[in-house]
């Protein structure tokens, strides 16, 4: 049964990887299976988990010495992808703890949610087709949808615009400094998710973030806390 939502706000929106689902697993097969084909030792999971949300390019740079510039680099970019992709299908990402209680009471409110992302749609929506979320996410926002990506506030505004809501009764979810940034740009209230992919020596306290939310069980009795005057 789905917690209940007595709350002022009137949107919810999620960076995908990090904040609502926990993906690293994905990332860390298939990093490490590149790293096989070229003959490589694998890297522990944690080195990865914690480079996931910095995008693919990241980890590329973390798993191989070549140049960002370089044709190697774009080949073993590409390369990453391709297997990210293979591995969607046998995935084992899943909500985190709490972000399915949290969705249910969201919808049984009524409260629009979406996700705002910088992972392009080919991944997004056969990540979210696989557990079953595509269906019921309202908007789904990704780089292919704007112009510029997080933090600009583009696909924020966008999100809202589709979802013909205002920013300053919606929530924004992430688990970076960018998506922080995001929120504020776009004027919307910044919660910072410290359960996700920190990068090591990262600070959350340091972030633009109106709201810190440690454990992701604690989102429904975060947003309670909401209750603005008429």
């Amino acid at each position: 049964m789905s917690e209940t939502l007595n709350t002022s706000i009137d949107c919810a929106l999620f960076d995908l990887d990090g904040t609502r689902i926990d993906t690293a697993p994905d990332f860390v097969a298939a990093l490490n299976r590149l790293r096989d084909e070229r003959g490589l030792a694998p890297l522990d999971s944690a080195t990865i988990t914690r480079t996931v949300s910095d995008g693919a390019m990241a980890l590329v740079r973390l798993g191989f010495d070549a140049e960002d510039d370089s044709e190697e680099f774009a080949a073993l970019h590409k390369r990453l992808l391709a297997l990210y992709l293979e591995q969607i299908e046998s995935s084992t990402a899943a909500l985190y703890p709490g972000m399915e209680a949290l969705l249910g009471a969201l919808e049984e409110a009524g409260i629009p949610w979406g996700i705002v992302t910088n992972k392009p749609r080919l991944y997004s929506v056969a990540l979210l087709s696989r557990l079953g979320l595509l269906q019921r996410c309202p908007v789904l926002v990704c780089p292919d949808d704007v112009s510029a990506k997080k933090p600009h506030p583009e696909s924020l505004l966008l999100a809202l615009e589709t979802l013909n809501r205002e920013s300053e009764r919606c929530v924004y979810f992430g688990d970076h400094l960018r998506d922080m940034q995001a929120a504020k740009n776009a004027d919307v209230i910044a919660i910072a998710a410290t359960y996700g992919y920190l990068a090591e020596g990262e600070e959350p306290a340091t972030w633009p973030a109106d709201f810190i939310l440690n454990q992701p069980q604690q989102a429904v009795s975060l947003l309670n806390l909401l209750r603005f005057s008429e």
